[in-house]
């Protein structure tokens, strides 16, 4: 409510004197009343008790200095239910303002756990993304530094979708890092320690399908334990393909887990995609599944890209196959030997 001086002889100024239509709410009009009094404060009209059982609250009526007539009103059952809903609708509105608040914060810390950066290597041009179906997901990609021209390719997929795989998700990928000093020596022994914690460390019915590759620059040899993940698609230069299929169970659900190590060798021309089921899995409006087929057919109409450009591509391609809300996280490598 604001109070001004209107200009004179305008339609406002015709109403000073006149019943303002304002009514002033109170918890107790008796206490007010006398308050008010003492200040001197002109009331037209004291406090009025209505008739009992009549459902009206009690009410009186003042003035101010210009003789603007008010009403001050004692609340009543139906004005106190809209009281409380005007509280209940004003928390609702700061609690999503607080959930929108702390949703942006984990959209920018989740992001921050990708690579931000890309350790320089000879032999290998390599790229990635993550496209989550909500505002944060489940899977995850990394690019590893092991140190003298060697790297480590991960990607990832934690079971479940939303903010409790992110929250998954980062403790794998902190429970990899922490850990990666050990990749290049003994990888099998390495992935070992990354299950045992993250069994240690989450319910027994979380886990999480990893794929695990380490690239040597000197040699181009590739080791690599694919663990419950999707295979991932090795297109040769003379276009023949191999499946690298999994070699280790999921992580996560055992105690005792074992790992294999399984190699191949690089050489130029070689094109190695890794991918998360969100790819595969995507579907049109038919009911249709993008597939691995499709996957491979995109992978070797584009395989002269960069792999920057192909990474595009083949993320290009699946979500013009499934135009429609994402249903599921789709994350993509790719990395050419060079």
């Amino acid at each position: 409510m604001a109070l001004f001086v209107p200009p004179e002889g305008s339609a406002e100024s015709q109403r000073i004197g006149q019943n303002t239509g304002l009514s002033f709410l109170t918890e107790d009009v008796r206490a007010v009343f006398d308050e008010w009094s003492k200040r001197g404060v002109h009331f037209t009209l004291p406090p009025i008790e209505p008739p009992w059982g009549s459902g009206q609250a009690r009410y009186a009526l003042f003035e101010d200095v210009d003789g603007n007539s008010f009403s001050l009103i004692e609340f009543d059952e139906a004005t106190r239910a809209v009281e409380a809903e005007r509280r209940a609708q004003a928390a609702r509105l700061e609690a999503e303002r607080q959930a929108a608040h702390d949703l942006a914060i984990a959209i920018e810390v989740q992001t921050r756990l990708f690579p931000q950066r890309q350790p320089p290597l000879r032999t290998l041009a390599y790229s990635g993304i993550c496209y989550p179906a909500r505002a944060v997901g489940g899977d995850y990609y990394d690019f590893l530094d092991l140190g003298n021209g060697r790297l480590g390719l991960v990607i990832g997929d934690i079971a479940g979708k939303g903010m409790a795989a992110a929250l998954l998700m980062a403790n794998l990928q902190a429970n990899l890092r922490s850990q990666s000093a050990t990749a290049w020596e003994q990888p099998d022994r390495f992935l070992e320690s990354v299950n045992q914690l993250f069994y240690e460390n989450t319910a027994a019915s979380d886990y999480a399908t990893l794929f695990f590759a380490e690239y040597d620059d000197q040699t181009r040899l590739l080791r690599y334990s694919n663990c419950g993940h999707p295979p991932a698609l090795l297109l040769r230069a003379d276009h023949r393909l191999e499946r690298l299929d999994a070699t280790s169970t999921v992580m996560g659900l055992f105690a005792h887990w074992d790992c294999v190590i399984e190699t191949r060798q690089l050489f130029p021309g070689d094109t190695f995609l890794l991918y998360t089921d969100g790819a595969t899995e995507a579907f049109n409006q038919s009911g249709d599944e993008f597939g691995e087929q499709r996957l491979l057919e995109t992978l070797q109409q584009h395989s002269e890209l960069s792999s920057k450009e192909l990474v595009s591509a083949i993320t290009g391609q699946v979500r013009q196959f499934s135009p429609h809300e994402q249903a599921d996280d789709i994350t993509v490598i790719v990395a050419k030997c060079t």
